[in-house]
Parts: C-alpha cells; structure tokens; sequence
C-alpha cells in the first residue's frame, strides 16, 4: 500500500519527528529525544525519534503531494548533459521498520531528460539521501538549492522486522559508491 498525504502527515504529526515542531511544542509523543542533524542547522534540534517513526526534516507542506512527498536539492547544481550527478537532498529521512520508499525524478524534470538512478529505500534507514540524477537531455539542466527534483513514495512493509543497517546509514551530504 502507498501512503496518502493524509497519511504522510498523520504519522509526522504523530511522531512529532517532522523537524518542524520543536519536543516541547509535542507533549504526546512518548519517545527518547534526540538530535536529528538538519542540513544548514549547526547542532541538529531535539525530537522524538526511536527508530520507529517517520522522520522528514525540515519538513514542508509544499513538498507534501497526494501520494508522496517531494524531496528538494540539499545544494544548487548543474546537471551536466551526459552525466551522473550525485545530489544531496535538504531532507534528513527516517523510515521505521513498517515503511520504505521508492524515489521517482519529478516529470519536470524528466522532460528536460533528467533520470534517477538507485530510487529504493530500505526499512530502518536514517540520513540525507544521495541522488544519482542522470542528465540524457540535451543541454545542462540547474537544479536550484530546495527545488523539488524527486518524489519520494512511501510503501507499507507488512511484517517485516529487518532494519537497513548498510554503509549509508546517517548519511550527510552526496555520498559517492563506498
């Protein structure tokens, strides 16, 4: 089953984790606080995440579409024509052991020939995604820092208990193939 926004939001909301309400403004959220690091944050904020909520950070109703939430460049970019550019996204992303993602290029920019390549995101994985963005257009293509360039679909993972602990985790910045 793919998320709704409803309930994308519903969960954020829930966890108090969207990085756009601070612990003390969500006295119902149960969970240890933690610093969750915000790309252009000096010292992350203190949330309620456990490893069993959704986490996007900064959240933004913007980004929010009926099936997914838009992910926005972590930096401005030339997507070079014929080349694979490894882009950082703004948000930090947590996914509990129940959730996991797929990553789409936005139609706006496939038209102008941009492709993703790599768009899956296991259960239990935490940090800035690294986007291999494939430019097969035929001219150089600016991504400006927080354009929306890739949807992130969320899916339910029925009765899975496995969590992501791989080389990427906590992630910060475009990490290259380690």
């Amino acid at each position: 089953m793919i998320l709704s926004a409803d309930e994308i939001l519903k969960r954020l909301i829930d966890s108090g984790c969207t990085g756009d309400t601070p612990r003390s403004e969500n006295p119902g959220a149960g969970s240890p606080a933690r610093a969750i690091p915000i790309p252009g944050d000096r010292g992350g904020r203190e949330m309620p995440c456990d490893g069993r909520s959704l986490v996007i950070s900064p959240f933004s109703r913007e980004s929010l579409q009926p099936a997914s939430y838009d992910l926005r460049a972590g930096e401005d970019t030339t997507l070079a024509r014929g080349t694979c550019t490894l882009l950082p996204t703004r948000e930090w992303v947590e996914l509990p052991h129940d959730l996991a993602a797929t990553l789409r290029c936005r139609s706006s920019y496939g038209r102008k020939g941009i492709m993703i390549g790599a768009g899956y995101v296991d259960p239990g994985f935490r940090g800035q995604l690294t986007l291999c963005l494939v430019n097969m257009g035929p001219e150089d293509v600016e991504v400006p820092v927080g354009g929306r360039i890739v949807q992130m679909i969320i899916h339910e993972v029925k009765g899975g208990s496995a969590l992501y602990n791989g080389r990427y985790q906590d992630s910060q910045g475009a990490v290259s193939s380690r």
